[in-house]
């Protein structure tokens, strides 16, 4: 039987930290120290690479120039503001890295914080900062809904 050749997105988190798919042996406990060690090579070198792309923003001013043109001038504020906008983005997603490698270290990871029930391996690849199961997010997000309406 032939193998299909599944092609990964370079974009992946798997693919970033140089990891496969963690595949779930028979009868194997969850989050045992190999799902642990998986994940915790997954979340550090994550955060690594966000960390390494980051510039500092006096970099990024540094750049600027006093276009004549106002059109010119606009566009380049439009891209400092976006640069802006992405840094913050992933200085909120280090420190939930962060975050989720402290319940690693207090035995915590894995499990809903609301109701306590196993995330699964899966959502946990997809989404490895997830601390909440795929049944109490969807009613988080429902009730995120409902307020905004």
């Amino acid at each position: 039987m032939k193998k299909k050749n599944i092609k990964k997105s370079s974009l992946s988190i798997l693919s970033i930290a140089g990891v496969n798919s963690y595949k779930k042996k028979k009868n194997e406990k969850y989050m045992n120290s190999k799902q642990i060690n998986h994940f915790t090579i997954i979340l550090e070198t994550w955060k690594k690479q966000l960390n390494k792309n980051k510039i500092n923003i006096y970099d990024i001013s540094k750049k600027s120039s006093n276009f004549p043109d106002p059109i010119d001038r606009a566009v380049q504020e439009e891209e400092f503001n976006l640069e802006l906008r992405n840094r913050e983005r992933e200085n909120t997603l280090i420190k939930k890295i962060n975050i989720t490698l402290k319940k690693i270290q207090e035995k915590e990871f894995g499990y809903c914080s609301f109701c306590g029930v196993e995330i699964g391996i899966k959502r946990l690849e997809a989404r490895p900062t997830a601390d909440l199961c795929i049944d109490c997010k969807t009613l988080e997000e429902i009730r995120e809904k409902q307020i905004l309406i």
